[in-house]
Parts: C-alpha cells; structure tokens; sequence
C-alpha cells in the first residue's frame, strides 16, 4: 500500500472528491484510497457547516503558513508554466490542468490534515456520543489514521482511540444501548491497532511493535475492569466481553513473541488480531 497520502495518484483522486463535495462533476471512477480520502473530505464538509467558535494561535498560523509555503515551493505551485517541444515540435505545457489541480489539492490536503489536528478541532476532544460535535470527533481520528504515515502508527492510533471510547464508555450512566455501542466501538479499535502491530512484528520478525500492545493492555485491563461495579447486570456482561478480548490479545502478543524468539517464519493463518502463530517446538 502506498503509505505517501498526497502522491500524485492520489492527489488527483483526493481533488476529484473535492469537487464532488462541493457540487462538480461526478467521476465514475473509483481508487483503494477512496476510503481514506473521503474521511478528509468529511472533515472539511464538517469544518465548513459547524465552524466551532475556537481561533487557532498565532503560533499555529505560523507553523502552518510555512509549512503551505515549503510545500507550494516544493510541488511547484504558483510558479510560471513552462512549455516543452512535443514529438512533433507542438508546444505543450509542462503542468497540465490536471496537475495543477492535484498539486492544489496537496496543499488543500496538507492544509486541511492541518487544521483537523489543530486548535479548531479542540472543540470537539470533550464530546461525547450524542452531542452536537461528537460527529466531528470521529471525523478528526478518521483524518489522522488516513495522514499515518506507517502502520504502526495506524496501529498505535486504533489503541489510543480505544482508550478514548473507555473514557467515554466510563462517562455513559443509565444508557444500556449507548454504553454497549461504545464498547463495541473500542472492541472494534482494540482488534485493529492490535492485528497491525502483531502483522508488522511476524513480518519484520520483531517484537519491538508488541511493546505498543503490552503498554496499552496492561492500562486498558485495570480501567475496564473498573467497569465491572456496575448494577446492571447486562452492562457488567458487556464489560466482560471487551475484558476477554484484551486477554486474547495479550496470549496472541505472548504467543508472537514466543515465536520471534524461536526463530519460526512468519505465520500464514490470521484473524481479527493478526497473525496466529504456532507453538514453538519442545525441543527448543
């Protein structure tokens, strides 16, 4: 997978969406990076209709000034077209319409992964689900998992929004429904940020990435657990299920770490949280 989010493939993709969000003509195409994308476009669909009343810093401004115009300096935004001889002598622009719409796009991009991560979308951090900028929230992690540049830090991401959804699992009282959904959420971020860190360990043979994951079950046990003094008698079942999940995952992490020691391949079965290794053998 191209981990470079604005290559020129898909910066002409990520300005396409663009001009569909904003009323222009559909393109009946589709990319792998569409999904990635599209969270970026949400997040400046959400930006533009909800404007939160917070004012970024002037040392943010700064920071995000020089960094547009290191960028328009770099993909040649803004410079004079130049022409090249053709096969037949014909004239031809060096930058076509078509890339110079892709190289705004980048700074849209850059602009826009910015601003998402910046002071404006602290207004919606506190937000919890049913509030007015709750949306907007999830929108910003969804933006910062497509500008990852690695898929430990993908990884490492799902994990600290698994903590996030605690936090608001914790803050939840008196909603069964709404308690369940949250922890599914974070059951569901668990299993992601667990299967990328255990998939780069077997591949690169080193546990270095299971670290992340001890880290993070070792805090996420005790918090959850805390979950369990609950009256509702259903609540505390949810509770238990997201509990055994992190037990699963600490075995998948010891068994991985086994198996990296022992010198075995990489493993070819995997599930939900990433590759699934054989035992080592006795004789080791």
């Amino acid at each position: 997978m191209d981990s470079d989010l604005f290559s020129r493939r898909r910066a002409e993709r990520f300005a396409q969406l663009l001009d569909e969000a904003n009323g222009g003509r559909r393109h009946h195409v589709r990319s792998n990076a569409d999904g990635e994308l599209t969270a970026l476009v949400e997040v400046s669909r959400r930006l533009s209709a909800e404007r939160p009343d917070v004012e970024p810093g002037a040392e943010f401004r700064t920071g995000l000034r020089a960094m547009l115009v290191a960028t328009a300096e770099r993909e040649g935004v803004g410079t004079p077209a130049k022409t090249t001889t053709g096969v037949r002598g014909t004239l031809l622009p060096a930058i076509t319409g078509r890339r110079a719409r892709a190289r705004g796009a980048i700074l849209v991009g850059v602009a826009a992964g910015a601003v998402a991560l910046s002071g404006i979308s602290a207004a919606s951090e506190n937000a919890l689900p049913g509030d007015a900028l709750y949306g907007m929230k999830r929108s910003t992690e969804r933006a910062q998992l497509a500008l990852a540049s690695s898929d430990i830090s993908r990884g490492q991401l799902f994990l600290d929004f698994a903590r996030t959804r605690l936090d608001e699992a914790a803050s939840v009282r008196g909603d069964r429904l709404g308690f369940s959904a949250v922890l599914d959420d974070m059951d569901a971020d668990t299993r992601q940020g667990v299967r990328l860190l255990t998939t780069v360990a077997a591949q690169r043979s080193d546990p270095v990435a299971l670290d992340a994951v001890d880290t993070f079950l070792a805090g996420q046990r005790r918090v959850v657990s805390g979950l369990l003094d609950r009256p509702d008698h259903a609540a505390r079942d949810r509770t238990r299920r997201s509990l055994a999940l992190l037990d699963a995952a600490g075995k998948r992490a010891d068994a991985l770490r086994e198996a990296i020691a022992c010198g075995l391949p990489a493993p070819q079965a995997s599930d939900a949280l990433g590759p699934a290794p054989a035992a080592c053998p006795a004789d080791r």
